[in-house]
């Protein structure tokens, strides 16, 4: 009697698990959204936006858990290995996810080992200096820099090998210029060194950005989009000084691969809610970024064709992660 009793008991609990982690009652339990970068950058600040929206919707805890290194690597990486239930996602610049496979021997693989939920949002990066700089122009920035030879020093956002450094590099290359690269695990500490002159000019995403010009810490050169921003409609793109110069901040979060496709889809469907509510869009157009209505589909053909065409670009420019 009692040992029937017990293996009821047991195969009732056993089935209120498994009906409690179908896709349908995702989620039931505290979600974690891995950030690769310190606290205060670009992906810190939207991961914790999505967060709190995701709590207040599902009566979740949604923790934000900061794991800078390598170049955004080693948080990638984490969640890569994580168990496949959506419950462990990574938000973070997806450019410099495709740059990587070109510079780095990876412990994962970009294309296999995650399942895309949604490309949030797009911002461009702001190319900035610091108020020592006497520079207010892309032409006045490139004069002094080459009157400098090679003393400027260039501030890497999020490490070498980064979106940032990318654009850094093919800046200085075109204009044919030369300046010094120092790397950081993340904007936040770059910026904080901008603003104090220990560093010198820098790329960065516009979300983490554009507060510290707004309140006069550092100055605005260019914006690195296809077009003026209307928030700052005189201040000019790179690509009217150099053609075709395009780069920014894609922020996107991704699961492990094998995440069951109901629960990509219906994070994949609160991330668009979150994104379409009156004042998270006014927040992000404030921050100077786009949300993306991209599919997990659409986003992922997207890193598909990223990696090559980074890859042609890193081995054009000659650059390394050194």
């Amino acid at each position: 009697m009692k040992i029937h009793l017990l293996f009821a008991l047991w195969a009732g609990f056993a089935g209120l698990n498994a009906q409690a982690q179908t896709p349908a009652a995702f989620p039931v339990k505290p979600l974690k959204i891995v950030v690769p970068f310190p606290a205060g950058g670009t992906s810190d600040v939207l991961a914790r936006l999505i967060g709190q929206k995701m709590t207040e919707a599902w009566g979740q805890p949604v923790l934000i858990d900061n794991k800078p290194g390598s170049s955004g690597n080693l948080g990638a990486d984490l969640v890569a290995k994580a168990a496949p239930d959506g419950y462990t996602l990574a938000l973070m610049d997806v450019g410099n996810l495709v740059i990587s496979p070109a510079l780095f021997k990876l412990p994962f693989n970009v294309v296999n080992d995650f399942a895309p939920v949604a490309m949030v949002a797009y911002s461009p990066h702001l190319l900035a200096v610091s108020s020592k700089v006497p520079a207010n122009t892309p032409a006045e920035l490139v004069a002094y820099a080459k009157a400098q030879k090679g003393k400027l020093n260039y501030a890497v956002a999020a490490g070498m090998g980064s979106a940032s450094h990318l654009a850094g590099v093919t800046y200085a290359q075109r204009n044919g210029i030369e300046w010094g690269y120092v790397p950081y695990k993340g904007g936040a500490q770059a910026i904080t060194d901008l603003i104090g002159g220990q560093v010198d000019v820098m790329f960065n995403g516009m979300v983490a950005t554009y507060p510290h010009v707004k309140a006069g810490k550092i100055k605005l050169i260019a914006i690195s989009s296809a077009k003026r921003n209307g928030q700052m409609p005189d201040v000019p793109t790179v690509a009217e000084s150099l053609p075709g110069f395009l780069t920014g901040s894609f922020q996107g979060l991704l699961a492990p691969s094998g995440t069951p496709k109901a629960v990509v889809d219906k994070l994949y469907a609160e991330v668009q809610r979150i994104t379409a509510l009156p004042e998270i869009k006014e927040r992000l157009n404030t921050m100077g970024a786009e949300p993306s209505a991209m599919t997990p589909d659409q986003f992922g053909s997207w890193l598909k064709a990223e990696i090559p065409a980074m890859a042609k670009i890193v081995k054009d420019e000659k650059i390394t992660a050194d």
